[in-house]
């Protein structure tokens, strides 16, 4: 239950103010149904963190346990770095696959816009760190459900009144907080 909880949260966090929320109100105000923009913020988000799960777990099979410790506390720092950082969304994201309906359109839009994107990251670095990975692939799911459907359905008035700054400098400390555990837990 704690793989779920600290994937749900920590990815949930990130994604304030993050290209792919972005994306979301984008995506809300441009088609304007919320039900086909979730389901396809959902399939693309489990795919697209199954994807990245797996590779996490790949890549922790290749390290030694030293070497995957540090590599994940650097992950998790870099991603707080990152977080820092604000995004901005690309309109031409949201118009990809526009002519094949809402959902289509919403996940092909939102799985491409994930690809290398912190959150995908931070899955990557959790899958590596963490067990079972079916916690981690619904926890960092969960995480965005929880960061992206406001968005959608509250749309530009919830967006406007979300203080980024303060989310964006929360997440940080959140990853430099793994970081540290992750550092110096036993």
């Amino acid at each position: 239950m704690q793989t779920l909880l600290v994937a749900t949260g920590a990815v949930a966090l990130a994604e304030i103010g993050d290209k792919t929320q972005l994306l979301s109100l984008l995506l809300a105000a441009r088609y304007r149904r919320p039900w086909p923009i979730c389901i396809g913020i959902l399939a693309a988000t489990l795919i697209n963190h199954a994807l990245a799960a797996e590779i996490g777990v790949l890549v922790a099979s290749w390290l030694s346990p030293a070497v995957q410790k540090w590599a994940v506390v650097a992950s998790f720092l870099a991603v707080a770095v990152w977080t820092l950082k604000p995004d901005h969304a690309d309109e031409a994201e949201a118009a990809r696959g526009a002519g094949r309906g809402v959902l289509l359109a919403t996940f092909i839009a939102f799985f491409l816009a994930e690809m290398g994107d912190k959150t995908q990251i931070a899955t990557v670095v959790l899958a590596a760190h963490y067990e079972p990975l079916w916690q981690v692939v619904a926890g960092t799911t969960v995480g965005m459900l929880l960061a992206n459907v406001p968005v959608v359905w509250l749309g530009a008035r919830f967006a406007t009144r979300l203080p980024l700054k303060a989310a964006r400098i929360v997440a940080a400390l959140v990853f430099t907080a793994l970081g540290i555990w992750v550092a110096f837990a036993a």
